[in-house]
């Protein structure tokens, strides 16, 4: 019988954060040439294509506007994609799970390592965007410092969320609940491509129990050259989705793999 784990995750993590890293190490130009080409058919489409008719909105450019935006929606929908499919494939398909927890590592270590892992992918994206943004005038680099941290912990948060979804799921088909419920909804009403005030009011008041607006809160000032506002609440909010979203994946990963 399996030997149960339940012990604080510790270096294990990073051990599997490396293994993460070797593997996608291999798909390297194409994943970076999807990061690059997918931002820079946004920005020119909706930046300048759908920007030439918006013009200025909150004392911005357009596409300044949305290109901080979109640098937060992707964190979460790269990371949310690597908590979902990526991780799904090693769970259920590639049972490497199980051959690691045939290792010193635990199921902490597991949860740890796939959430920094999803983290890094969602900075990539992020970062991707960033520059991809510069070109157009579009990033005030002064408190990028400031704004690297918070794609972190956006891309952990949706992480752990993700991956608890995966834990309950039985399929790839099951996922698409999750797209469609989640994901979409806040693509579309986190205030990625216009400003929260514009919503119903009850409307912002469910957009602001969201993690994608509190990161957008805190994006969209730091990456136009300005500092955010209520920033202890915004962060206070991903910290809470991160931390209750790790020990709901923890938990529910080890019930699955350890029954």
């Amino acid at each position: 019988m399996m030997r149960r784990h339940y012990a604080l995750p510790g270096w294990g993590a990073l051990a599997l954060l490396r293994r993460n890293f070797l593997v996608w190490r291999k798909l390297l130009l194409p994943s970076l040439l999807g990061n690059f080409v997918d931002p820079l058919l946004y920005l020119l489409a909706l930046g300048y294509g759908l920007g030439h008719f918006v013009g200025r909105m909150e004392g911005m450019s357009y596409i300044t506007f949305i290109a901080s935006g979109i640098v937060a929606s992707s964190a979460m929908n790269t990371a949310t994609f690597e908590g979902l499919y990526s991780a799904y494939t090693r769970m259920a398909v590639q049972n490497t799970y199980l051959a690691i927890l045939a290792t010193p590592l635990q199921i902490g270590d597991i949860v740890l390592g796939e959430l920094l892992w999803c983290a890094i992918k969602g900075a990539i994206s992020a970062v991707a965007i960033i520059l991809v943004a510069s070109l157009f005038g579009a990033i005030d680099w002064r408190w990028l410092p400031l704004a690297l941290p918070v794609i972190l912990l956006t891309g952990f948060s949706f992480g752990a969320i993700a991956l608890a979804f995966t834990a309950l799921s039985r399929s790839y088909d099951f996922f698409m609940y999750y797209f469609t419920l989640a994901v979409t909804p806040m693509f579309l009403f986190c205030g990625v491509f216009y400003p929260l005030k514009t919503l119903p009011l009850l409307a912002q008041k469910i957009a602001l129990v969201l993690p994608l607006t509190h990161a957008v809160l805190l994006l969209r000032p730091l990456l136009t050259g300005q500092l955010p506002s209520n920033v202890w609440l915004h962060l206070g909010v991903l910290l809470a989705y991160a931390l209750v979203a790790y020990l709901l994946a923890a938990y529910l990963l080890r019930r699955r793999l350890l029954r």
